[in-house]
């Protein structure tokens, strides 16, 4: 969430989106696949038809909306997830399964649209697991999973043959390996709390930004 509004500035989102998701399955392949252990597969599969319909409308949208407009769309997004965390108290409220569609279909929109439905899995996630592992490693199934469902739509609708794509995203590799490693070496060190507020801060200097630049 934090990259892809740099990414949107510099190359546009239908480039940026696309390069966003070559990082993430690095990145998990690189750190995540050792966490699959533990995942709670039950709630990956009951989400998985509505992940495929929500993928489904975010790539058309994607493909013929004006990015003017999806620019807003994703400066909003980024406005109302971080009003909701710094609005929250305590911790993930609990959901009930009938959540498993409205999440699985917003969350593969927003996946195909911008690469950030990863959040809202892991809202719903966090609403159904309450093993700190299981949580983990069913959030890393989820990206791994995500990935691979939209480098297939993406490859069929041939965003991942825009010129110079696959160049930049491995120019941008390594940094963000650096910056994961960092990060999860932080991880048990640093206060989430005050990790979580700095991280929405900068959503909503990010998100009121693109609406700026929507203008």
């Amino acid at each position: 969430m934090l990259a892809l509004p740099a990414l949107a500035w510099l190359f546009g989102l239908k480039v940026a989106v696309p390069i966003l998701l070559l990082l993430d399955f690095t990145a998990f392949l690189a750190f995540g696949a050792g966490a699959l252990r533990r995942v709670r597969y039950r709630e990956i599969v009951l989400l998985v038809p509505f992940i495929l319909a929500g993928m489904a409308v975010g790539l058309t949208l994607l493909i013929e909306v004006p990015e003017r407009i999806l620019i807003a769309v994703l400066g909003v997004f980024l406005l109302s997830y971080a009003a909701y965390g710094l609005a929250r108290r305590g911790g993930p409220p609990a959901l009930k399964r009938a959540w498993v569609a409205p999440i699985g279909l917003a969350g593969g929109a927003f996946s195909a649209l911008f690469g950030t439905g990863g959040v809202i899995f892991a809202l719903y996630n966090a609403g159904r697991i309450r093993d700190k592992d299981e949580l983990r490693a069913t959030n890393a199934a989820m990206i791994m999973f995500s990935a691979l469902l939209r480098i297939a739509l993406f490859v069929s609708a041939g965003l991942l043959a825009q010129e110079g794509l696959i160049a930049t995203a491995l120019i941008l590799a390594p940094a963000m390996l650096a910056g994961f490693w960092v990060g999860a070496r932080l991880h048990s060190r640093v206060p989430a709390a005050g990790v979580a507020k700095a991280v929405y801060a900068l959503l909503v200097i990010a998100g009121l930004t693109l609406l700026a630049r929507s203008l």
